[in-house]
């Protein structure tokens, strides 16, 4: 066990290691889902706006489907999607003054391990948004950062990208509308403002520079919904102002023509998705992992270090048979005389190491030195199964000598323990 403690010592700090780093993604579960995601629970993520709407029992669903196929009379809430062929901001940038920001100091948009696995809005699926909003539904598209899009381009909504430098800004109702009803003024930062269209309508204006940042562009028997500030749906600034409000006031608006779904299928979530991706999404694959490197683990844990020890069950039944075997041999064949000649020898090596002199000296020799160094006793007994094996005729003399010399590697063993 000794020789396994730092294996153990080992596998324990991988445990503690592991189970820590399974607490804090549990502690972070709400972290997997996409940036503006209904299912997100930090703070760029909308859940607390969905919750807040499923406790007003507002009628709100998550679509995980493309917007190939969009079931009809559904309103639909695009929050910080991409567009695929997005193109980047032209122009200075609006900071309200003459100083201009460099693009590539590109605000607020941050990509994520989850955004770049969400798929885009291709250009088939815009179009299948205008159609279905010309049918007569809504569709609100907040927008994922300042570039123009797709969408934007077939309503001909023009993005002005607002500087980062503007920071938290005031927001407040264009007009009186049931879509803002009971908000005075938002917090949150802008991502762009727009220019519209002739027949457009603006929500939402800056309270300073009197810049839209929200508006109602009218589509056929419907209309879509932009907004240029996607941090009022985010759970970091739900709670400011009259942002909740806004919200509340513009979903249940929608809610009067018929259910509100929120696309999570471009935040990543397939509701087809297969067994795999649902447990790949809820950590299997660091379960296995973790199975996997305690099996290596415990693979390694059945290696010692230091040299190999024999079994003591084996080694011992090993000695006795091997003991069984050569003393029946000798007696078979009558070997008693060379088997007592063989102990004393064996007896003699022992003592004369004990006694400081090489294995071939003579009895007498060592008796003699083991006596002047005050071990009488072993001399005597070393001369007495001497004596006894000179004359070994039979079996009876042969045990005589082994329980001699049995006896005195006792004493000897017995005096090296107490010494």
């Amino acid at each position: 066990m000794g020789d396994r403690f730092p294996l153990l010592l080992v596998g324990l700090l991988v445990l503690f290691g592991v189970v820590g780093a399974f607490l804090f993604q549990g502690a972070q579960r709400g972290a997997f889902a996409d940036r503006l995601s209904t299912y997100r629970s930090e703070p760029d993520g909308a859940r607390a706006l969905y919750l807040v709407l499923q406790q007003q029992q507002v009628p709100v669903a998550r679509l995980e489907e493309s917007l190939d196929l969009i079931p009809k009379g559904q309103s639909l809430m695009l929050l910080g999607v991409r567009f695929e062929h997005e193109r980047e901001p032209v122009g200075p940038w609006f900071d309200g003054s003459d100083a201009g920001v460099d693009p590539a100091d590109a605000g607020a948009e941050r990509l994520d391990w989850a955004a770049l696995r969400a798929p885009h809005v291709d250009p088939d699926e815009a179009t299948k948004l205008l159609e279905h909003a010309r049918s007569g539904a809504t569709v609100v598209l907040t927008l994922a950062g300042p570039r123009a899009n797709t969408l934007l381009d077939e309503l001909e909504v023009t993005v002005v990208p607002a500087a980062p430098s503007l920071g938290l800004r005031t927001i407040v109702p264009a007009q009186p509308s049931r879509f803002t009803r009971g908000a005075q003024h938002l917090e949150a930062p802008v991502e762009a403002f727009l220019q519209l269209p002739p027949g457009a309508v603006p929500l939402l204006l800056d309270a300073e520079l009197d810049e839209v940042v929200a508006a109602l562009v009218p589509v056929g028997a419907g209309r879509v919904i932009v907004i240029g500030a996607s941090g009022l749906a985010m759970n970091r600034h739900l709670a400011k102002a009259d942002n909740a409000r806004f919200w509340s006031s513009l979903v249940v608006a929608l809610a009067a023509g018929g259910p509100v779904a929120f696309d999570e299928y471009h935040h990543g979530f397939d509701g087809q998705r297969s067994m795999g991706a649902f447990a790949s999404r809820h950590g299997l694959q660091y379960a296995i992992a973790q199975l996997l490197l305690g099996l290596g683990l415990w693979a390694l844990a059945l290696r010692r270090f230091g040299r190999p020890r024999g079994v003591q069950a084996e080694t011992r039944v090993g000695s006795t048979d091997m003991l069984l075997a050569t003393s029946r041999i000798y007696r078979e064949g009558r070997h008693q005389a060379h088997a007592a000649q063989a102990i004393s020898r064996g007896l003699l090596a022992e003592l004369a190491a004990r006694a400081g002199l090489n294995a071939q000296s003579s009895p007498e020799q060592v008796a003699q030195t083991l006596s002047s160094r005050g071990r009488a006793d072993l001399a005597r007994a070393l001369s007495d199964v001497t004596r006894e094996a000179a004359h070994v005729t039979s079996e009876a003399g042969l045990h005589t000598v082994a329980r001699l010399s049995a006896l005195v590697r006792r004493q000897l063993h017995h005096t090296s323990r107490t010494k």
